[in-house]
Parts: C-alpha cells; structure tokens; sequence
C-alpha cells in the first residue's frame, strides 16, 4: 500500500515533495525517494528507512553537488517538476535498490509505482532480452522499461496507454520523461490515483491529504484511464486513446478529515481500505496459479517449513482470533497437528516443545510483550519459529527464524480491523504452501484455491458495498449483552466479532463454539438477547443451524451471518446479513467484515470514540 505523489508547476519541487509524501507515510514508511528533472537530466535520492531518513539524503545530496563545484540550485531550487514514492514492500526486500522511483536503462523514464504487477516475469524477460538492464529485485521496475520502450514510438501518453494494455495485475503509477520534461502521465488498476487541480500546477497523488494543503479541486480518475498533467492543465484519456471530460469535484475536509480519506473516522477508513491491502498481501504471492510463492519478502526460506513435524500458533487478542481460523486452514488442506495457545499462558506453562515444532508468533506490531516472549521461549527449546507481523524492522523479525509481513499498512485505530484480515489471508497462505510442500492437495485443488484466493478482494470491495447495518445496530443498541457463536473456523469469526463490540461499544459480550452454548451459557439467554451465529457454507452447517434453533427457542434474538444464496437460513433467524459465496473455508475472512461494521454502527449510535477505546493500546508492550 505504497503511496505515490507527483507535481508539475511553477514551485520549487523537492521541499513541496517530501511534505506532501509526509502526509502519505502511513501508507509505508520502510522506503522512499524522489526523482525530480534538473538542469537537462533526472536527478534522484533514495534512502532506506522513513522519510526523516530520505530528508537526510537529500540535504546531504545538496551538500555533495556542492563540494563537487556543481550548483545545487537547479535542483533544489529551480525543478519544478518531480514524483515521489514512500514504499511498503511487496516485491523484493527493503533496500536502496529496491526503493523507488524506478528508472529505465538510459535514466530518461522514471516511475512511481503502487499495487502488483503479476506478469512481471514475462515482461522482465521479454525487455531483458531487447537489451533492458534491470538493477532492482521489484516487479515494478518492468513499468519503467516497459514504458521506455513505447516512448519510442511516440509521446509518453501514448507510452503509458501501450505499457497498460500488457499489464497485468492492480497497480496504480505515475511516469516522468525527459523526452516530456513539463508532463506526468498516471494511470490507475484498482488502486487509488487522484489529480489535484491548482492555478498553473497540478498534482497526482495515492489520496487527498498529499495536496490538500495546495488545493482542494480534484478530479477523480476511473479504472483503465490515463491522466496527463501539465502545468497549464490536465486530460483524461481512455484505454483506446479517446479524450474524456471529467468533472470538476471541490471539497471541504478540514487536515483532520484528509487524513482519515473524508470517513468519520480512522476505523472506518480503515474497514474500508481492506480490498486494497488485501489485494497487496495475496496478489503477487499467487502470481503463479499453481503455486504460492512465500518468499518474495525475502524473509522466508521453505526449508524452514518443510521439516515441520507439528506446528504451534501462539498471539494475543485479534491476532489470536486470527490463527485460530488459520489452524482449520493448516489443518485441513496440509494435514498438519496445529495447537493455539494464548501468548501470556504459553510463555508460563512449561510448554513441550520438541525440534520438529515450528512455532508461529502473530503480532500486528511485532512488538507485543507476550508473545516476544513465547517466541523467545520456543526458539530457546530446540523449535523454529516464524514471525507473522505488519512491521518491518519490529522485534518479532529480529528475533524469529522466518518472516510473513501482512502488509496492511498503518492502522491507526487502536481496533484492528485491516491488518486481522490480513492475517487471516497470510495464514490461508502458508497453509496451501504446506499442502503443496506435503502433497496433501491436489495441484487442481491448489488452484481451484489460488483462484479463489485470488478473488477475495473483489468480494470484499462488493460486500462493503452493499451492507447497511443502520437498522440492525438500532434494533440492538441497547442490549446490555450479547452472544456470538460460532462452529470450526466460525468459532474464530465469532471470538473477533465479540471482541470488536467489547472493544468499541463496551457492551458485555461472550463468543463460544456454538456445540459448547448448552452445557453453560445457554443460561444467560432470554427475549432481550441478541445471538449473533456465523451460519456460512461449511461441513457443520446444519449442526449450526441446530444451535440457532435452540437459541429461537430460548426466546432471543438470532442475527445470522449467511453465505450469499442459502435462502433457508432465514427461516432460522431474524434478520441475516449476507456475504459472497466462495470457498467454504475463506468465507471466515468475509463473515467477520460485516461484523466489524456492526459493532462500529452500535458504537457510533451509542457516541463513542472508536478510534481511542478506554483502557486500550495498540500496541502491548507490557505484561
């Protein structure tokens, strides 16, 4: 989820830059750089790290120019055209090389690039062998080459529309020639690319807040289109070279507002943003439709996953709701023995660990204290141990033998929303590698997966769509406590639907598996109960709609979470909430989104503050 600006006007550009990339940084923040068109050539700094770190590189890039006898001020001070890029990896590891903008063998076309290309492999070798020297381990750098390539046949508009016919995946970039030097042309793929509209400037960028300070006229670009800007103006076109009128689009955000992408809040921008970051944790890790590909970080090697004899899963909170539905996952398609334990109770119970366990520590931050610890204490009795973690650089992937980054962005709601989903779909990850690796599937099964896989973020950008939970939220706003059940990898969706309502609306809730609900809290139920029950397609279905039935029976209120086209669950429930059908074991991903919504809904009709729960932290650094 990498976050992309470029500018072309009257203004100095570099400063203008790096404070409009600042406004981006939650969108990565392990690279960044910016390339800028000075004095007949592209001069370009890159640096490793945050954008205090790039700040650096570029003052210390003036200073050099100016030992060498060169002016800096073409640079510093008379470019005024440039893009920028701050990076969450997806395709090769955090490096120098690896951070962008990327540039073609001749250094006259640079990119700035957000999303995947999945044919990149094609397309490397093709342009490799029409004599493209590629210098980074990206997927991105092909856009570059590829663009560099059509230039020759004429403007850089008509470059960008030629590169976008042969890509293939859901990306968003913004080119610079020096064949053009006053133009930037983008183009978006289900990422987001917005133009800002000033006096004799313009702008490009990943999302508002990148230019608000400068304008807020803005233009919003469509699927397939290609955009030129110039100081004097800017075009749209379509992906068959015909000119569109776009609308002029004005808004009133306040700074406040522009951060959170004009939502109410930073958790329902951030519910929001899960088809995207989704999309940037699964697309280019099933580039090959018959095979996940676990490496590309460069933080995993499968060696440590072959030896695996049993696997344990130990996290806290979300996370732990996260791995419990991914040990259905590992355990039905690579038929390995998976044990969940809570961080804190394994770090004290003098676990059995033997050299066979692979040990799997999930934490958004990588910084959680407890589950450091069991990680540590897994790794000091004889176990491997991997890291599944949002943040580059955290504690966790110090210390573990393997990384999975979730690549969910910055999540600043104290709530996790995106980066559960996140987790979820790593862990699907890693357990259709397993099953490759152990040959517990199928290769047809594997794919008939992957292309499911492959699917979920469109699914989830259509479920957002279409749920309103105002009126169910209304109906149960009051309700002193509720009940969410839960059978097989629902039990998880159950636990993480539970704790978003605890959380944000501190309403008293319990989750259990649905098979346990008789032998306790059936007790707890009468006519003022809400009972939520994930009823999606799964092998116990009917033993789940069993336990609605005795719920109806107890006088309460049954809201079911149902597969898309089982008409017979409403005969067992009140009011039903439906998600897109897929595969039976990735419906757990989709069933806890519209939850997430029901809580935030409850919450705002009862005016608190989603973003700061009391008595919470995002992240858990003590016992």
């Amino acid at each position: 989820m990498c976050g992309i600006v470029g500018y072309v006007g009257k203004r100095p550009v570099q400063d203008l830059l790096l404070a409009s990339l600042r406004r981006l940084e939650y969108r990565g923040y392990d690279s960044a750089g910016i390339s800028v068109i000075a004095d007949g050539h592209i001069e370009t700094v890159r640096a490793v790290g945050n954008l205090d770190a790039l700040a650096q590189r570029l003052e210390a890039h003036r200073k050099a120019l100016v030992v060498a006898g060169a002016s800096a001020e073409p640079y510093r001070e008379h470019s005024t055209i440039g893009i920028a890029h701050t990076r969450w990896a997806t395709h090769g590891r955090v490096s120098e090389e690896n951070a962008h903008p990327h540039n073609d063998s001749s250094d006259r076309v640079h990119v700035v690039v957000n999303g995947i290309v999945e044919n990149y492999i094609e397309l490397k070798q093709r342009l490799s062998d029409m004599g493209a020297t590629f210098t980074s381990e990206t997927d991105a750098e092909v856009i570059a080459h590829l663009v560099a390539h059509h230039l020759a046949q004429g403007t850089l508009a008509q470059a960008v529309r030629a590169a976008y016919s042969e890509l293939h995946g859901h990306y968003a970039f913004v080119a610079m020639s020096l064949d053009d030097p006053e133009v930037l042309v983008g183009v978006r793929k289900e990422c987001p690319l917005i133009v800002g509209r000033g006096e004799g400037e313009q702008f490009l960028a990943s999302a508002i807040p990148a230019f608000l300070e400068h304008t807020r006229s803005l233009q919003y670009i469509n699927d397939g289109e290609i955009v030129v800007i110039q100081p004097d103006g800017v075009t749209f076109f379509g992906p068959d070279g015909a000119e569109i009128d776009r609308e002029l689009t004005e808004i009133d955000w306040d700074e406040e507002q522009a951060e959170k992408g004009g939502y109410e809040t930073f958790m329902l921008k951030e519910i929001y943003e899960q088809a995207d970051v989704l999309a940037d944790t699964i697309s280019d890790r099933l580039a090959n439709p018959d095979r996940v590909d676990l490496t590309i970080d460069g933080a995993l090697d499968e060696e440590l996953l072959r030896g695996a004899q049993r696997i344990v899963i130990v996290a806290c909170g979300t996370s732990f709701n996260a791995g419990l539905i991914g040990r259905y996952a590992l355990e039905e398609w690579a038929r390995i023995p998976v044990d969940m334990d809570v961080a804190s109770e394994y770090r004290y119970r003098n676990p059995v660990v033997s050299d066979g366990d692979l040990v799997i520590g999930i934490s958004q931050s990588g910084e959680t204290a407890d589950t450091l610890a069991a990680m540590r204490l897994a790794r000091e009795r004889g176990a491997r141990v991997l890291a599944v973690t949002n943040v580059m650089g955290s504690q966790a992937t110090r210390e573990a033998d393997g990384v999975l980054f979730t690549r969910a962005g910055q999540e600043v709601s104290v709530a996790a929303t995106k980066t559960f989903v996140c987790q979820v779909a790593v862990l699907y990850l890693l357990a259709l590698n397993l099953a490759r690796l152990r040959g517990t599937l199928q290769a047809d099964d594997i794919r008939r997966l992957i292309g499911e896989l492959r699917a979920l973020p469109s699914k989830v950008e259509l479920l957002l769509g279409s749920l309103d939970l105002t009126e169910i939220a209304r109906a149960h706003k009051d309700a002193e406590f509720f009940l969410y059940l839960g059978r097989h990898a629902g039990r998880g969706v159950a636990l993480e639907g539970a704790l978003k309502l605890k959380e944000i609306a501190y309403i008293a809730t319990d989750a259990y598996a649905a098979g346990e609900m008789k032998h306790g809290p059936i007790a707890l139920l009468d006519e003022s109960t809400p009972v939520v029950c994930v009823a999606t397609e799964s092998p116990v279905l009917e033993k789940m709609i069993s336990n609605m039935q005795e719920v109806r029976a107890r006088g309460a209120h049954v809201i079911a979470i149902a597969s898309e086209g089982d008409l017979a669950i409403g005969e067992h429930a009140e009011q039903v909430i439906r998600i897109p059908a897929s595969d039976w074991m990735l419906q757990s991903l989709l069933a806890v989104i519209p939850l997430q919504l029901l809580a935030y809904e409850i919450a705002r009709l009862r005016g608190l503050n989603v973003d700061q729960p009391r008595n919470l932290a995002k992240t858990v650094t003590v016992e």
